[in-house]
């Protein structure tokens, strides 16, 4: 049941990038049936892959904006060390009890030592108050 809504999922995407296209090419032909008229076919060309550079340029130029990382706060650390530094400062007893516990854990299977660092490293949002 999940895959064939997958399939009909990708199906669809398909054919929104198709359409998408197909109105792009319209248009290119459109502005180009537009210029030709005043600047001959080279220049109607001209025309259309300016226009096709400034909107791929306009695309890249959102999408770059939209994927920038978020705005760090300013008591925020930077670095990993920071990090680790500032967690220790502000719970000793629980870094302590979890290096006792990632050490014992990479005696016994040392695969478990990465997924903790990990784990550690990438760090979590605190927990948001629940609504009553």
């Amino acid at each position: 049941m999940i895959f064939r809504r997958l399939l009909f999922l990708l199906a669809a995407a398909t054919m929104l990038a198709v359409s998408a296209g197909v109105v792009v090419i319209a248009l290119a032909f459109a502005l180009f049936a537009l210029a030709r008229p005043y600047v001959g076919p080279a220049g109607g060309a001209a025309i259309v892959a300016g226009a096709a550079a400034l909107l791929i340029g306009l695309i890249g130029l959102t999408f770059a904006l939209l994927g920038r990382r978020p705005k760090r706060k300013a008591n925020q650390p930077e670095s990993v060390t920071e990090r680790v530094v500032d967690f220790v400062k502000s719970k000793p007893i629980t870094a302590v009890g979890g290096a006792i516990a990632a050490g014992i854990l990479a005696i016994r299977n040392p695969g478990y030592l990465g997924s903790a660092i990990r784990a550690f490293i990438e760090g979590r949002e605190a927990p948001r108050g629940r609504k009553r």
